[in-house]
C-alpha cells in the first residue's frame, strides 16, 4: 500500500475558471464557495470565472477554495486514502499559501477559520505590498548554495536580497529590493545559473520586507482556534514535520517572512516512507517540482474531473 503525501498549491498557480468544473459536478464544492463568499464579502466563484485574480485579496482565498474542493472530491471517491486517519498512511504539506489548505486537510483548522485566516492574511499582505518596494525572481539551473552566496554578497553591500523559496535542487526563488534583483541577475548568470526570471508578484514575499505584515497578522488571528493535527503536517518554515502546534499565530506570522523550504519537506516526507504525492488545487507546479526532486515517486494532481479520475487510478 502506498503512503500518500497530499500537497497544496500556492499563489501563482491560479487561472480563470479554476474549480468551476468541480463545483458544477459536486454540490458540496458549491457549498465551499458559498461559505467563502459569505466570509469574504464577495462572490468568490464569480471572481474566478471572470478572471479577477490580479489582487492578493482575491487570489489567496480563491486558491484555498479550489484546493479544498479538490481535496473534498478526492475524499469522496477514495475514502481509504482521503479520510486522513491517524494511522500514518497519509501526510500533508503546502507551498506557501498552500499551507492553509494543508492545515485544513490535517484537521488543524476548520473550513470557516481557514477562510477567516486568509481574509486577514490577504489584507495585511496587500497593504504591505503597497507600502514596501520589492520583487521576486526564480533562479534556474544552479544549486541553492550559489544563490545564497550571491545574495549574501549583495546584501552585505547594502541592497537587501535573500533566498525565499527552495523549490527543487535546481530552482530557488529570491526576493529583495529592485536594485538587488538587478545585481543578482548579472552575478548569478555569470556564475552558472541557466536562467533568472522576474516574477509577476506585488512584493518580496517570504522575506524580511514582510515583517510588518507578519506582526499585524499575528495580532489579528489570536481568536482563531487551532487543533493538533490528525496526521503529519510538514512545515515550510522548518522543512520537516511540525511537532509544536502550541502557538500557531506565532508560527503563521513567522511563515509570512520566512523561506519556503519545500525541497527539504519532500526529502523529509520521502525519508518517512511517503512514496506517492498528490497535488490538490490549480495547476501542476508542485507535481513538476516533485518529479525534479524525487524522480522515483508516484505523482498525480487533482484540479478537475479528468485529473481526479487519473489520480484515482495512479494512487489507489
Amino acid at each position: 500500500m502506498k503512503k500518500n503525501a497530499f500537497l497544496f498549491s500556492g499563489q501563482g498557480s491560479q487561472y480563470a475558471g479554476m474549480g468551476k468544473e468541480l463545483a458544477e459536478n459536486y454540490p458540496a464544492v458549491g457549498n465551499i464557495f458559498t461559505l467563502g463568499s459569505e466570509i469574504l464579502g464577495f462572490d468568490l466563484l464569480k471572481k474566478i470565472e471572470n478572471n479577477e485574480l490580479d489582487s492578493t485579496l482575491t487570489v489567496q482565498p480563491a486558491v484555498f477554495a479550489v484546493s479544498v474542493s479538490a481535496l473534498l472530491c478526492f475524499r469522496e471517491h477514495a475514502r481509504q486514502a482521503g479520510n486522513f486517519a491517524s494511522d500514518g498512511s497519509a501526510s500533508v504539506a503546502g507551498h506557501s499559501l498552500g499551507e492553509y489548505a494543508a492545515l485544513f486537510a490535517c484537521g488543524s483548522v476548520s473550513l470557516e477559520d481557514g477562510f477567516k485566516l486568509l481574509k486577514i492574511r490577504s489584507e495585511v499582505m496587500h497593504k504591505a505590498a503597497q507600502n514596501a518596494k520589492g520583487g521576486m525572481a526564480a533562479v534556474l539551473g544552479c544549486g541553492a548554495n550559489l544563490v545564497e552566496e550571491v545574495c549574501r554578497e549583495i546584501s552585505e553591500k547594502g541592497d537587501y536580497i535573500t533566498a525565499v523559496n527552495y523549490n527543487s535542487p535546481v530552482q530557488t526563488v529570491v526576493a529583495g529590493v529592485e536594485t538587488a534583483l538587478e545585481k543578482a541577475e548579472k552575478l548569478m548568470l555569470e556564475r552558472g545559473a541557466r536562467r533568472f526570471t522576474k516574477l509577476n508578484v506585488a512584493a518580496a514575499f517570504h522575506s524580511d520586507l514582510m515583517k510588518g505584515a507578519a506582526e499585524e497578522f499575528k495580532e489579528k488571528i489570536t481568536e482563531i482556534s487551532f487543533k493538533a493535527p490528525e496526521i503529519p503536517f510538514y512545515s515550510n518554515v522548518t522543512g520537516k514535520k511540525l511537532e509544536d502546534f502550541s502557538d500557531m499565530p506565532a508560527y503563521l506570522a513567522k511563515h509570512i517572512c520566512s523561506p519556503v523550504r519545500f525541497t527539504d519537506q519532500l526529502f523529509a516526507m520521502q525519508a518517512d516512507g511517503f512514496d506517492a504525492f498528490l497535488e490538490l488545487g490549480p495547476g501542476k507546479v508542485l507535481s513538476g517540482l516533485v518529479k525534479k526532486t524525487l524522480p522515483d515517486a508516484t505523482v498525480g494532481n487533482v484540479e478537475d474531473v479528468k485529473s481526479l479520475e487519473s489520480a484515482k487510478e495512479a494512487l489507489l
